[in-house]
């Protein structure tokens, strides 16, 4: 396979909007945390304080995809520099490394979501266990 410098470069876009979208979750978990931390120190709530617990692992999966993400960007901005200096080979592998990173950065995004889903889950069924025990 041959792989020139327009080949890494063309995970730029990509990259760059999954980097974005990481951050975004990470400011969105950074603000929910901090309502919920001071509601927790209100009511000492269990149940809030068990989505803390939830927010916890989702954040550090989202550190970890973007790592990857950033690893894999670093990987394809070396990958452009050894194609660029003549190194063809080293460049494939260097590139191979870059879509493993990212592949392991989109594989932690569909983990944090699956947890994700399962939080607002058990938000729900709490919603319907108290509106059981109203009527």
């Amino acid at each position: 396979m041959e792989i020139t410098l327009t080949t890494p470069a063309l995970l730029f876009p990509a990259l760059s909007l999954l980097l974005l979208a990481f951050t975004n979750r990470f400011l969105g978990l950074a603000n929910l945390i901090r309502s919920l931390k001071d509601r927790y120190a209100s009511t000492q709530n269990r149940l809030i304080y068990n989505q803390i617990e939830n927010l916890r692992v989702r954040l550090i999966l989202i550190r970890n995809m973007q790592a990857f993400g950033s690893l894999s960007m670093f990987g394809c901005v070396l990958c452009m520099f050894l194609l660029f200096a003549g190194y063809a080979t080293i460049g494939k592998y260097v590139f191979g490394f870059s879509l493993i990173m990212m592949l392991i950065s989109l594989a932690l995004a569909i983990r944090e979501i699956q947890i994700s889903v399962n939080a607002l889950k058990l938000e729900l069924d709490d919603l319907k266990e108290e509106s059981r025990k109203s009527i």
